[in-house]
């Protein structure tokens, strides 16, 4: 504690144990308490140029949205939603596109697509992969946009495969192999809906198959399996730069190999 002495001879001695002043002119009582104090002592009176209540005012907001600075240096910044791609309609709808002659389409969600794309390269009878979002509610999303969590879109892999020279049950396989099916909405350090594990289907022979394999693959775990089973929906094919990411050489510059058999691990961001 300290104690505050008189300096003029305006000071007066009570016998409290506080000292306290009085500010008139229509200002508020001000008291100033110090305990083991005998003194008082009137406070200097405040300019009238002194508010006693501030204001705080920014020319910014008090909360923006975080940005990607490292994607917006890349030229990949912020966008306007414009009406059409609001329209949830054409988002959610079935995927329309066609494989080749003699292939079909399979796709799946499991985590970071970098990384389960690579995956499915290696695999025999896959004769392309394509990464992109998909099961969202925003028509011709950004990987900006699908990152912000709000327009539900997962990343996910489109494969394109010979079921004569691969099964659907070997891409399922390699799905389950590439990602723990048991953590909501996270993969490891990826954590957002963008990264929920999920299979979707483009026939009822591929919903069928992926039913029953989830349900042995739960016999396996002692964990409860949080895998999504849906048709497939609209498929946006992501960025050019995302497309074969670890086989162009990823982050760090370092190819890795995308041959048929490859047992190499995968580095799941280069």
């Amino acid at each position: 504690m300290f104690l505050i002495k008189p300096t003029s001879a305006r000071a007066t001695t009570t016998t409290t144990n506080a000292l306290s002043t009085t500010i008139s002119n229509s200002l508020p009582p001000v008291v100033l308490l110090l305990p083991h104090s005998k003194t008082s002592v009137p406070l200097p009176k405040p300019s009238s140029n002194f508010p006693l209540t501030t204001t705080f005012r920014s020319s910014k907001p008090l909360y923006s949205s975080p940005k990607m600075s490292w994607l917006s240096k890349l030229g990949f910044g912020t966008r306007t939603p414009t009406e059409s791609s609001m329209d949830s309609s054409i988002a959610q709808g079935p995927d329309d596109d066609t494989p080749a002659p003699g292939q079909q389409f399979a796709q799946f969600g499991a985590g970071c697509f970098w990384g389960v794309e690579l995956a499915f390269q290696r695999l025999p009878g896959v004769t392309k992969t394509e990464v992109g979002y998909s099961q969202g509610y925003l028509h011709n999303p950004s990987y900006e946009d699908i990152c912000t969590g709000t327009t539900n879109h997962s990343e996910v892999v489109r494969v394109h495969y010979d079921p004569k020279e691969c099964s659907y049950e070997s891409l399922l396989d390699c799905f389950w192999d590439r990602h723990d099916p048991t953590t909501l909405n996270r993969q490891g350090n990826d954590v957002g809906t963008q990264y929920r594990s999920g299979i979707y289907f483009y026939t009822p022979e591929q919903e069928k198959a992926a039913l029953e394999s989830k349900e042995r693959q739960q016999k396996l775990l002692n964990r409860k399996i949080v895998t999504e089973i849906l048709p497939a929906k609209k498929f946006y094919r992501a960025e050019e730069y995302h497309q074969q990411y670890l086989e162009k050489g990823g982050r760090f510059g370092f190819r890795q190999s995308a041959a048929k058999g490859c047992n190499d691990p995968i580095r799941c961001y280069g």
